[in-house]
């Protein structure tokens, strides 16, 4: 207990600091409430029209595939750790490598913490507006609808757990990256436009061509926002559903490893 102390503090003070930044969550909630009834009414002109005859998800899931979405925009590794990125600037980052804990998992547990507390008042207030709201409303067509089944809602729940992991270790790299070329804006500005498109955020993935599923599915990315979903609204199921799981679990160590060899010779130094 005595090992992960240090780990343990650094993520429950960076979340309880996060959490203090109240009005910027309700109005990045506003923000994402306004952009996902655009996406919505995009979602519903197009399945409206002869081309969406053939899609592989029913409108009802695909709103509900969008108000996740929104719901779970930051948990997305839209950009680096600014704590990071300041500390690189300034030449503080000194202090973290020279600390007697390890810095990966030191840095790890704040980058974790920092997007635990941005992610969670934000859907719970979506998950508020888009399931309870609307509905009471006379908008239930247009609303967030419930998991699949206990089981499907279970899994999803999980796979969100695995999805933040996932994201800090993304995050990590976005870290490393900053610290070994003196900048973020740069590794920043690269890492947007994937993250808006191969995480399901723009469109859900099985909205795109069906010959590039396979591969959508496999990358990591898919792992933020795509199979979680997916598990949610029941697609994924049985042998899928946990094969989904461990993708998340093996892309998770895969690159929580390949950080850590990136930090070890300037850890050393």
């Amino acid at each position: 207990m005595t090992s992960i102390r240090p780990f343990t503090a650094a993520f429950a003070s960076r979340f309880l600091q996060m959490l203090q930044y109240r009005t910027a969550a309700l109005a990045g909630f506003g923000t994402q409430c306004w952009w996902g009834g655009i996406k919505v009414m995009v979602l519903a002109a197009f399945y409206s029209g002869e081309a969406a005859g053939g899609t592989a998800m029913p409108l009802a899931h695909a709103i509900t595939y969008t108000w996740i979405a929104q719901g779970l925009l930051a948990l997305l590794p839209w950009a680096g750790d600014p704590e990071v990125a300041q500390a690189v600037r300034t030449g503080a980052i000194a202090y973290d490598r020279v600390r007697p804990v390890d810095a990966y998992a030191f840095w790890f547990a704040r980058t974790a913490g920092w997007i635990a507390a941005r992610v969670l008042p934000r859907v719970a207030l979506m998950a508020a507006f888009a399931a309870i709201i609307l509905p009471l409303a006379g908008l239930g067509r247009w609303s967030w609808q419930p998991p699949a089944g206990a089981m499907a809602g279970g899994a999803a729940l999980v796979s969100c757990i695995l999805a933040l992991l996932l994201s800090a270790t993304l995050v990590m790299g976005l870290n490393i990256a900053t610290a070994a070329l003196l900048n973020e804006r740069g590794i920043n500005a690269l890492a947007v436009p994937a993250v808006i498109v191969l995480s399901g955020n723009l469109l859900p993935l099985a909205l795109l061509p069906e010959a590039w599923q396979t591969v959508l599915l496999l990358q990591p990315l898919a792992g933020l926002l795509d199979i979680p979903v997916r598990l949610y609204l029941g697609q994924l199921q049985g042998g899928a559903a946990w094969s989904a799981l461990a993708l998340q679990c093996g892309w998770i160590a895969a690159l929580a490893l390949a950080g850590r060899a990136a930090m070890r010779p300037r850890c050393s130094a």
